[in-house]
């Protein structure tokens, strides 16, 4: 901005500080525009701008007694507009970022909630099951132990475990197709 510009800024201002309310006017008038395109280059929303500008302004006219350099009212103001941009992209990325862990701890609680439902109509329907297959079936997938560790359990040969395993494991597929969680 050349010097002239910054005269006319200089003397509104002073003027304004003075008492003179229309000098406000026409400092409004010489820069609502630019902060304006100011705040939507750095916002690229149009409404979002103008509140901006609107905040700012408001800053601007709590704040102009204090200018002590009012030939750098121009700045000064952008500065505030800058600034006020900023603090809106920052809130707005904010919000949306409690927005996303809302989501992604909703999906979660769902996600649990559904294991939870399939884990205890699983467990139902193990509960079908003959006692000798759904002892087989617990031991070797909620206990982890080896078809040579089941056979020594129950006594029975390694086949016989690995039958009852077979079997148990048919039979739920075949409960649980019917219930339309197979394909």
């Amino acid at each position: 901005m050349d010097s002239e510009q910054r005269k006319i800024d200089k003397q509104l201002v002073l003027k304004y500080q003075s008492g003179n309310k229309k000098a406000l006017v026409f400092l409004v008038k010489r820069w609502h525009k630019l902060f304006c395109k100011k705040a939507f280059y750095i916002l690229e929303d149009a409404d979002a701008a103008k509140d901006i500008t609107q905040d700012s302004w408001k800053i601007i006219i709590d704040k102009i007694c204090d200018l002590k350099h009012p030939e750098s009212f121009g700045s000064w103001g952008m500065r505030i507009v800058y600034t006020k941009s900023l603090d809106a992209i920052k809130a707005k990325n904010r919000k949306r970022s409690v927005l996303e862990s809302y989501k992604y701890e909703q999906d979660i609680i769902e996600e649990t909630d559904d294991n939870e439902q399939l884990k205890n109509e699983l467990l139902q329907t193990i509960k079908k099951l003959p006692e000798n297959q759904q002892m087989v079936i617990k031991l070797f997938y909620v206990e982890d132990y080896s078809l040579k560790e089941i056979s020594n359990i129950f006594n029975i040969s390694v086949g016989t475990a690995k039958s009852r395993l077979y079997h148990a494991r048919e039979k739920l597929k075949s409960i649980l197709k019917n219930k339309n969680y197979g394909n």
